[in-house]
């Protein structure tokens, strides 16, 4: 049995980049069944203009592209925020095999919260979800964000 290995570390980083960027700081890494990083990427709606840009999506398409394949059988997903509901459907389509994400997500989570996308009867593949590896520092960097684009009270 191969040791666990978290890879939240690179999600967070590619997080801070976007947050750098002025997105909403989320980051994704797809990792491929022998533990290697396939894809990485932050969020890019603003950027690209493109409302389905997550990082989530642009890691797998990424990931897709690198393998030349359109499943990502055997592939996990490390995420610093719980999925949307449109993300959770690709991540089915793709045949993720783990997803693992930091943060929750009550407000527009699709995974443990609203649309609990994996639990219907129409989802074809549900990936194996583990939540809060890195939660603490997820949240904080999301927290800050807001705050600074709120600005003082």
């Amino acid at each position: 049995m191969s040791k666990f290995t978290s890879h939240m570390d690179a999600a967070l980083t590619e997080a801070r980049r976007a947050a750098q960027r002025g997105e909403v700081p989320v980051g994704a890494v797809v990792v491929g069944p022998q533990g290697e990083v396939l894809a990485r990427a932050g969020n890019r709606t603003c950027a690209d203009h493109d409302p389905s840009a997550h990082a989530e999506m642009l890691a797998i398409r990424a990931a897709c592209a690198l393998l030349g394949r359109e499943r990502l059988t055997g592939c996990d997903l490390y995420v610093t925020l719980e999925p949307c509901a449109m993300c959770a459907g690709v991540i089915s389509g793709a045949r993720i095999r783990r997803l693992y994400f930091a943060a929750s997500d009550p407000k527009s989570g699709g995974v443990d919260h609203g649309a609990r996308v994996f639990t219907h009867p129409q989802c074809h593949h549900a990936p194996e979800v583990y939540s809060g590896l890195s939660e603490a520092r997820s949240a904080a960097l999301l927290r800050e964000f807001f705050a600074k684009r709120r600005g003082p009270g």
